[in-house]
């Protein structure tokens, strides 16, 4: 098996009656459910080829219900967002960062408009997104809220409902894009790979919608491994897990994410994160 289904109320049975052979991986769900599973059953594939264990995909519906995956041992491994991921290390100590995308160093957002709104491109934050309206993508989603949202504050000094004439959350990036293309929000703060790979694959009307602003450069998504899998999966696992990663080199796979390959990453890669969060009160 490589990826599992399964109902929010089932995921509590896995930490209780899952083989410690069988190791799991998730990811936060920062894209339609579909395309998720078809990336993720790959790379189960590949995972399980490398590590010499059965590996299976858990698909989650939130980005909350990954944190509680991992925090619950109903997963080892996650692809997450930096802010989940700090999140997820802080309720399971002794977690690592293993790696990141070599895009993941220097993570942007773009700030999208359907085109009845004239913005127009630019350099610095326009005046003119006042009183407009904008979704956000998760609300906990590092490159869909938490740093759009820390650079409007930081722009305006006014949080998002006082900028805004109404702030909504679509829950992830292609349905963000989609909104903001249909009109049904004017603004729209999305992840910028999945922007690109969703105008080079055609599945955005750039004559309805376009970016008007870029975000500066941030940390951002990252593989996490719960600290206690030596002990389940034998010593030096972890060390295999993170080799595993470094070493996916499938241009197919790779363009999936998308991202050119992984890099190392550590813990203390994500602490401007953590700091934005905390400021934000998104950890309390």
């Amino acid at each position: 098996m490589r990826w599992l289904a399964v109902p929010a109320a089932a995921l509590a049975l896995f930490a209780q009656g899952a083989a410690a052979d069988t190791f799991r991986f998730t990811a936060i769900p920062d894209e339609n459910q579909s395309r998720l599973i078809e990336r993720f059953s790959k790379v189960a594939d590949y995972l399980e080829t490398r590590l010499d264990v059965d590996v299976e995909y858990v698909p989650v519906k939130s980005y909350g219900a990954s944190v509680s995956a991992f925090r619950n041992d109903q997963v080892q491994l996650a692809w997450f967002g930096g802010l989940s991921g700090v999140q997820a290390r802080r309720l399971v100590p002794g977690s690592e960062a293993l790696a990141q995308g070599s895009e993941d160093a220097e993570f942007k957002s773009y700030l999208i408009a359907h085109r009845s709104t004239g913005l127009e491109p630019a350099e610095t934050l326009p005046e003119a997104i006042e009183g407009m309206s904008l979704t956000f993508g998760s609300r906990t989603s590092t490159s869909g809220r938490l740093m759009p949202e820390h650079f409007l504050r930081e722009r305006f000094d006014a949080a998002p409902d006082e900028l805004f004439s109404r702030v909504g959350f679509s829950g992830d990036h292609s349905r963000t894009i989609a909104l903001v293309e249909a009109g049904t929000w004017e603004l729209g703060a999305v992840n910028f790979s999945v922007w690109d790979a969703a105008v080079a694959d055609g599945r955005v009307d750039t004559d309805k919608v376009e970016v008007i602003w870029e975000t500066p450069p941030y940390p951002d998504y990252n593989w996490t491994v719960r600290g206690d899998v030596d002990e389940r999966f034998g010593e030096g696992f972890t060390d295999r897990v993170r080799a595993a990663l470094l070493e996916m080199d499938d241009p197919d796979l790779l363009a999936s994410f998308p991202r050119e390959g992984f890099i190392p990453a550590d813990n203390a890669l994500y602490a401007p994160i953590e700091d934005v969060a905390e400021e934000l009160g998104l950890l309390r």
